[in-house]
């Protein structure tokens, strides 16, 4: 049996606002409304990666469990440009560390990591 992720899932408070954010910072199309509210975004030029927002009524009170990982060019241009779409840079307990750890707006943590040009672990830095 082989498995694969086929998409990931968010819950969001306000799923129109989360869609819209996460279209910008991925370059994604919104493609799919679905019966319930939800949102289905994908890649561009034939990417198969696609990210779910799912309507929630609950606020996000914890530390995620799962996050995303991102691979820039530039960190600290795409850092920038994060903030200026309204993610924030978080302290979740990191001491020196060669990614960022940021948040979107309902608190989602994610990583913005080094571009892959530079010096180190191509998974974990």
């Amino acid at each position: 049996m082989a498995l694969e992720i086929e998409t990931l899932i968010i819950d969001c408070l306000d799923v129109e606002a989360m869609s819209a954010f996460w279209c910008r910072v991925l370059d994604f199309d919104d493609v799919w409304t679905g019966p319930y509210g939800g949102h289905l975004l994908a890649g561009k030029a034939g990417s198969q990666i696609r990210l779910g927002l799912m309507p929630c009524p609950d606020r996000k009170s914890v530390k995620n469990r799962l996050h995303l990982d991102l691979r820039p060019d530039d960190q600290q241009a795409e850092v920038r440009r994060l903030e200026d779409l309204g993610a924030r840079r978080i302290d979740i307990g990191q001491t020196e560390v060669p990614w960022v750890v940021m948040a979107d707006q309902e608190g989602n943590e994610f990583c913005v990591l080094r571009a892959r040009t530079d010096q180190g672990s191509p998974i974990l830095d």
